[in-house]
């Protein structure tokens, strides 16, 4: 093939896939074209002045998030990997994740309750019925005798020496005030002893362990953790995220113009990495200065730095000897998947990390499924989602030599290929519901892909952005 000579603003990560396309598929669909000019979203500073750019090795895609998700365990600050617990009220608890199991502080129900509206009877009826009921909430009432019924509420509390709770539909009183039971299941005037009554400490003992460590806090967890006598929760706290956007020629509203063109990344990635379970505490633009660079981060005290673009060698890509000036160690410095081969990973101290995504849109995201996620669901603890595949629905074309993401809908059992899936594009993440995990080569029609699930395609966008 005849080396191409690259334009002003092309990204070294577009020529690698573009060419590797060719090398597969002469006859490219538009969609599939990798987008050279950085006309939407953030460009990527080290386009080397001519020629291709040589095939660069970087670790395997698998590998390389296998490394993002153990490097909090092997590094010195968190044996566990995970951040320092903390007890936080359980209204700031939702999403995080148990510390230590949830122990049943009580009894649960903590006294015999009734589980219907009706009347709670002693002994074989009929029964006379007692003037004043029994509410929820209310103290003991006096002990039933036999023959004697009381008007009960659900909740309420079982007054002592009660057989059983007749439902309000299965009994009726006569012109004495007589209490009679008329399901058409029993025989007359009989009801099961404890029918239609919770006794004491059916749900769990004091001391019973309701949830183990590791759970993530869900809207019902809370729940049983109320019911079970807390007011705080034992948890892993959100990882601090800062956000560092490089570049001179972005833009934060407004159309593009003068070689200025509008910052993608600044909106997307702090949703997108409240998302991944972090609490992103500072989003800034750094223009293209290593000196600038260098002081953000010294200056930043955030468990994770997410910067976008500058990780390739040009002369303005300050995010390697910026790295090097601060000591930090290269866990992963470039990944075989496209798009986004310039990503990197670097641990800065015990306590902090370094996310370098690539500059262009969909480049960058590729780095968050890839590095970002796995390490912020360590040092928060948080489980695993579940791998699965499906059948894609279309052929889609491979990198000779790397993985691909590329952006699926799905559509029942079956994963439909997004167009528009070039490195600087997010017309088709936009639209989609998943990343497919694609071979080197490409994949045939019915391949059956890993599927990477976006965050809000699972769980709702007021689920996951809280």
């Amino acid at each position: 093939m005849t080396p191409r000579t690259p334009r002003a603003g092309r990204d070294a990560d577009d020529l690698d896939v573009e060419e590797a396309l060719a090398l597969v598929n002469d006859a490219h669909a538009p969609g599939d074209r990798p987008s050279g000019d950085r006309a939407h979203g953030n460009g990527t500073h080290g386009t080397p002045a001519s020629g291709t750019p040589a095939h660069r090795d970087g670790a395997d895609w698998t590998e390389a998030r296998a490394t993002a998700e153990r490097a909090p365990r092997r590094g010195g600050g968190h044996r566990a990997g995970h951040l320092t617990p903390v007890s936080v009220p359980l209204s700031s608890a939702l999403g995080l994740t148990l510390a230590a199991p949830l122990i049943a502080l009580t009894d649960l129900p903590s006294f015999d309750t009734s589980a219907m509206d009706g009347w709670a009877v002693s002994g074989p009826g009929p029964w006379d019925v007692r003037e004043e009921g029994v509410l929820a909430g209310h103290t003991a009432h006096a002990p039933l005798t036999d023959g004697e019924a009381v008007r009960i509420a659900t909740g309420a509390r079982i007054p002592p020496d009660t057989t059983a709770v007749l439902r309000s539909e299965h009994g009726r009183t006569d012109d004495k005030g007589r209490l009679h039971a008329t399901a058409a299941t029993r025989a007359p005037h009989t009801v099961s002893h404890g029918q239609d009554i919770r006794p004491r400490g059916q749900e769990c003992r004091n001391g019973d362990q309701l949830l183990p460590v590791g759970t993530l806090v869900t809207p019902p967890v809370l729940g049983m953790a109320a019911a079970a006598g807390y007011d705080t929760l034992t948890v892993v706290p959100r990882p601090r995220a800062a956000v560092f956007v490089l570049g001179d020629e972005l833009l934060g509203e407004g159309l593009p113009h003068d070689g200025l063109i509008r910052d993608a990344l600044g909106p997307l990635l702090p949703p997108w990495l409240r998302a991944l379970g972090a609490d992103v505490v500072d989003v800034r633009r750094v223009g293209d200065d290593e000196g600038a660079l260098h002081q953000a981060l010294t200056a930043c005290d955030a468990d994770v730095v997410v910067t976008t673009g500058g990780t390739a060698a040009g002369p303005v890509d300050h995010v390697h000897p910026t790295l090097r000036r601060l000591g930090a160690e290269m866990l992963v410095d470039g990944v075989a998947v496209r798009p986004g081969h310039p990503m990197l990973l670097a641990r800065i101290s015990e306590e902090q990390y370094l996310v370098g995504l690539p500059g262009n849109p969909l480049a960058a995201v590729s780095g968050l499924v890839t590095l970002a996620e796995p390490l912020l669901r360590t040092l928060a603890a948080r489980p695993a989602p579940e791998g699965y595949t499906l059948p894609l629905r279309d052929a889609v074309q491979g990198h000779p030599y790397d993985t691909r993401l590329v952006p699926v809908a799905l559509r029942g059992d079956r994963a439909l290929p997004l167009l528009y899936n070039g490195p600087a594009m997010l017309r088709g993440i936009a639209a989609a519901d998943a990343l497919a995990v694609v071979p080197p080569g490409g994949a045939k029609p019915g391949h059956e892909a890993e599927l990477l699930d976006l965050p809000w395609a699972s769980g709702g966008i007021g689920v996951c952005f809280t």
